[in-house]
């Protein structure tokens, strides 16, 4: 590769196109050579990069994000990215596509153009729900959580619209991008996730789990329910009557370098929270363990069942009311919890998204 090719590629995520390398003065065989010898590979038909780059990016979302801008650099048409392929770039938590699709939103009528792993939605969109993010030009947290909601429908749209609200977005805002498609298949759909949706839950995992236990039919549960007491306060996921729902991600026990935020042994953490499940129990409460198998996937169904029956239990042995622990009740609004945004490998990515 000359100088000129490789300022090519890391200007645009490590990336070039056939016609780019050709331009700037490689010959068809030579690209030919780099990606028959395995030092190049093709990203989508006609866009290649490094090999040893492409499989440095072992995470879903980067995977995806490098899918979505070849499928790009392809495009003739003016565009902007949007849906799943928004969502990674904006950092917006969101559950994984059954089929992962590059999702290119055109101006024009309504509608949806599927080929080749690529959605082309000729939809309608002002210029103030674009945004740019990485040097490319995408719809925003609120127009990108709505159309997810189009897209996959209401659990998949509560979780990115609950992700949306954690980085700021407010129901106003939805309200707002709502009202432009009212007349779209769907709307009605986005309606109710925006009434069920709140800013409370702390990842994808707890607004499954909120909707689960809402799911059993014994009213609305509450979210993060605070005890405070001997010096110590805890806030607990989800609250129905007596019964304490927590969510359990394998995240809490590993380290950073191994995928996530625990800054102590996982032994210390497993103790540490033996301790809080101690103090949330001596206020007379159940409490169920919930994990990512309990709320999503074939196992859903066996999750609700164990919750619904430790709820029946926790009934029959505390009741429902929970007047008695109004002195223990925290005063103050609890501390939001400080996010921490995926790291992505993409050549160049900090620069621009700084």
């Amino acid at each position: 590769m000359n100088s000129r090719v490789i300022a090519v590629m890391s200007t645009q995520w490590g990336l070039i196109t056939r016609p780019q390398a050709i331009a700037a003065g490689m010959s068809a065989q030579q690209i030919d050579r780099l990606v028959n010898s395995g030092r190049w590979t093709a990203v989508r038909r006609g866009v290649y990069a490094e090999t040893r780059y492409v499989d440095t990016l072992t995470s879903h979302a980067e995977q995806r994000m490098l899918a979505d801008r070849a499928a790009s650099l392809r495009m003739r048409h003016p565009h902007v990215m949007s849906h799943h392929s928004a969502a990674y770039a904006l950092r917006l938590p969101v559950l994984r596509e059954p089929d992962p699709t590059s999702h290119l939103t055109r101006p024009g009528i309504v509608g949806t153009h599927r080929r080749d792993g690529i959605a082309q939605h000729l939809a309608p969109y002002p210029p103030e729900q674009v945004c740019i993010v990485g040097g490319m030009s995408m719809l925003g947290l609120a127009r990108t959580a709505l159309d997810i909601v189009r897209e996959h429908g209401y659990l998949a749209g509560l979780v990115a619209v609950d992700s949306a609200m954690r980085l700021g977005v407010t129901r106003r805002d939805l309200l707002e991008v709502a009202r432009q498609m009212y007349c779209w298949p769907h709307s009605t759909v986005i309606r109710d996730v925006i009434a069920s949706a709140t800013p409370h839950t702390d990842s994808i995992g707890e607004t499954l789990l909120r909707d689960s236990v809402e799911s059993l039919g014994f009213g609305t549960p509450e979210v993060q329910f605070g005890l405070t007491a001997d010096g110590r306060t805890v806030w607990c996921d989800v609250r129905l009557g007596r019964q304490i729902y927590e969510f359990d991600g394998k995240v809490k026990i590993l380290a950073p370098v191994d995928g996530g935020y625990a800054d102590r042994p996982a032994t210390d953490v497993l103790w540490a929270e033996k301790g809080r499940q101690d103090f949330i129990a001596g206020f007379k409460l159940g409490v169920c363990r919930v994990t990512w198998g309990d709320v999503w996937g074939p196992g859903a169904n066996l999750g609700r069942s164990r919750m619904l029956r430790e709820y029946l239990a926790t009934c029959e042995r505390y009741g429902t009311d929970i007047a008695d622990l109004a002195a223990y009740r925290p005063r103050g609004p609890r501390p939001r919890p400080q996010l921490r945004p995926p790291t992505y490998r993409i050549m160049g990515w900090e620069r621009w998204a700084a």
